[in-house]
């Protein structure tokens, strides 16, 4: 792939919390723990982030939280009634907490949302614009919900947006390839968690 300019790119670690992607948490029956599991997401993403770090790119951590009982949470599609319904995602509990290994480290940002798209009335645009990002590096689950959500609306909003094929991960590997090899065809770049890493060190 291209090469991609550290000073004018940030890294997005979206979704990748217990409850999305790991044994035990409130989805785990969808697939989705074995799927991350088969991907290595967690080990990917980790070793992309400290890649990122290390090319002063800042490391933007996107969490899908709601309150106990989940106020607010309009429930106008399956996935937010899955979230509620699963008591999910509650803030402050095991659920919503970051999968080992991808806690927030120092000069990392948290960004909060309610929605799938990691863009969609959160601060994401306007922490970005503030840190010069042009280039926006998108990893995280689900692949065929949240990351193309975040990953499409980074493309109208002027990003050049880079997906990571092996740093994303959803419920089956059917569901990855058309989020992959059709959702994202002329949206994003797609490449792997070591190319990305390989085009930052240029």
């Amino acid at each position: 792939m291209d090469s991609i300019d550290p000073k004018s790119t940030a890294l997005v670690i979206q979704d990748m919390q217990n409850d999305v992607i790991i044994e035990g948490g409130a989805f785990a029956d969808s697939g989705a723990p074995a799927h991350a599991t088969s991907q290595n997401v967690v080990e990917n993403v980790k070793k992309l982030a400290g890649a990122c770090r290390a090319a002063g790119v800042p490391v933007i951590h996107v969490w899908y939280i709601v309150e106990q009982g989940a106020p607010g949470l309009k429930q106008n599609a399956p996935l937010f009634e899955g979230v509620k319904g699963a008591n999910a995602l509650v803030r402050g509990s095991w659920g919503a907490a970051p999968a080992d290994g991808l806690e927030p480290q120092d000069g990392d940002h948290v960004v909060e949302k309610m929605r799938m798209n990691g863009f969609y009335e959160t601060r994401l645009d306007i922490l970005l614009r503030g840190l010069g990002a042009e280039t926006l590096v998108v990893t995280g689950a689900w692949t065929n919900m949240s990351i193309e959500h975040t990953a499409r609306h980074a493309a109208d909003a002027g990003y050049r947006a880079v997906v990571a094929s092996d740093g994303t991960s959803t419920v089956n590997d059917e569901w990855q390839r058309a989020a992959l090899e059709y959702a994202m065809t002329n949206v994003a770049q797609v490449a792997t968690c070591e190319e990305i890493a390989a085009a930052l060190r240029g």
